[in-house]
């Protein structure tokens, strides 16, 4: 069985409706999935699974959520060689289409800088922004959800997200 250590945080709420989503789904799927919200764990704790799913929404214009932001330092710090890595983020892609998800280019690119391997990338074809942090060569570097503009989407744009990238865990 994989085991998956899922790592979040939320302020409004939507990011955690996403994450216990997933988190069933996952399950249903068979695997073994460790939810941890980043507030009340050591950010060490990742370095425990080989398999990583992290979502931090973005926050205010182009932050990172309050509890991501008080542990990057640490976060930046880490090792992630030998891991494998997905990235979603919550965000608002008409209110702030210059900083859609920036959240998630924000702590996916010191994941891949020491070491790990992302997977999960997007097509931006389904959204609808001017710039993001999240952007590499015109791909986002995980799953947008813009629960405040796309609601009835969210559900599906996980769901083929889950598909895709669970084939690349170990």
């Amino acid at each position: 069985m994989k085991k998956i250590g899922l790592f979040w945080g939320s302020t409004s709420g939507n990011t955690e409706i996403a994450v216990e989503f997933m988190e069933e789904y996952l399950q249903d799927e068979g695997f073994e999935v460790e939810s941890f919200n980043i507030a009340d764990i050591d950010v060490d704790k990742m370095i425990e699974f080989d398999n990583i799913i992290i979502s931090c929404p973005t926050w205010n214009i182009g932050e990172l959520q309050d509890d991501w932001d008080s542990i990057f330092l640490d976060y930046e710090k880490l090792d992630f060689s030998g891991k494998i890595g997905a990235f979603f983020g919550c965000g608002d892609q008409v209110g702030y289409p210059d900083n859609f998800i920036d959240a998630v280019g924000m702590l996916a690119k010191p994941f891949m800088k020491n070491g790990g391997k992302l997977i999960g990338r997007c097509s931006t074809d389904d959204y609808d922004f001017r710039d993001s942090v999240a952007l590499d060569d015109d791909k986002l570097l995980g799953l947008g959800l813009d629960y405040d503009n796309e609601e009835d989407e969210c559900e599906g744009q996980m769901i083929m997200w889950l598909e895709d990238i669970m084939e690349d865990f170990i």
